[in-house]
């Protein structure tokens, strides 16, 4: 994907969010990382991205 490519992806999922309320954006973000991993060839293309959004949301 190139900039623009996220930018719109990135601004769906705003709106998305915005469109389901607070209270189902939990059960809406895990649903939308179920469907993209299930786009994934293997655990190994998904495991490392796991990891590094872990990382980066602890403090």
């Amino acid at each position: 994907m190139n900039d623009q490519d996220l930018d719109i992806a990135y601004t769906a999922i705003c709106h998305a969010l915005g469109e389901v309320g607070p209270e189902n954006a939990q059960r809406f973000l895990a649903m939308l990382c179920l469907a993209l991993m299930a786009r994934s060839d293997s655990a190994g293309d998904v495991l490392p991205l796991i990891e590094s959004v872990r990382a980066r949301s602890v403090d």
